[in-house]
């Protein structure tokens, strides 16, 4: 009974350090109780209590660090093509380009002839001289012998137009001394008749070129007076830059 007072005694004491002005409090002996009362035996430890409910959210922390860039993702498809925009506002005149380098000469190159026939009597296998001169500017075309002297290389135009009466008509267009074109007319009896050709020649410098009658005499109907012609005309298509 005494060990009983005394530990309950020392339960109601102040702990070491707190002052307390009050006098402390003395519990009572249980009634009851025996003389030779002694504790018992402590018990096993209770089980554990249910988990308390979850605290309340922290504040926010600071801002960590900028991470390190993650891998690049795989190509995405490629879109549909958009709707074409407006025109925009008209840009400023661009600034004028470099000087373009001289071009070719504009001399232009003249070469050219018109002749006729101003009579009948004409020897073959021999140039037809044509002495009528419609046009002989440049003197390329020489009366006297029925050639054309090439002054100027480059691309030529031939044409003649050749009476034909009284007998069959055979000429040749000759290119330094070799036929390149031949015409044939068949005379009709009480008609006159008309032979022609024309042909493009390159020629260089000093080529010549003229008509004659082709075989013999049978064939010599050219033909020319005051009302019916025969013609021969040449003239320079362009000349040869080279």
């Amino acid at each position: 009974m005494l060990l009983l007072g005394a530990v309950l005694l020392l339960l109601a004491l102040p702990s070491h350090g707190q002052e307390n002005s009050e006098a402390p409090e003395v519990l009572p002996i249980p009634k009851g109780a025996c003389a030779g009362w002694m504790a018992g035996i402590p018990g096993h430890p209770g089980h554990n209590g249910t988990p308390g409910r979850d605290g309340r959210d922290g504040s926010p922390g600071e801002k960590g660090e900028k991470g390190d860039p993650g891998f690049a993702g795989p190509k995405g498809d490629t879109g549909e093509t958009g709707v074409t925009g407006v025109e925009g506002p008209r840009g400023f005149p661009g600034i004028p380009g470099r000087k373009g380098e001289p071009g070719e000469s504009a001399y232009v190159y003249r070469s050219a002839f018109s002749v006729g026939l101003e009579t009948r009597v004409t020897i073959p296998n021999v140039p037809i001289r044509f002495t009528k001169i419609f046009y002989n500017q440049q003197s390329h075309y020489d009366g006297t012998t029925g050639k054309f002297y090439c002054n100027i290389p480059g691309l030529y135009y031939f044409s003649y137009h050749i009476t034909v009466y009284l007998k069959d008509v055979k000429v040749s267009l000759y290119k330094k001394d070799k036929a390149v074109l031949f015409t044939y007319d068949q005379f009709q009896d009480k008609n006159v008749d008309q032979a022609s050709g024309s042909v493009l020649l390159y020629l260089e410098k000093g080529d010549q070129v003229w008509l004659q009658v082709y075989g013999d005499g049978e064939n010599n109907g050219v033909y020319a007076d005051n009302v019916h012609d025969s013609t021969f005309t040449g003239f320079l298509l362009y000349h040869d830059i080279e």
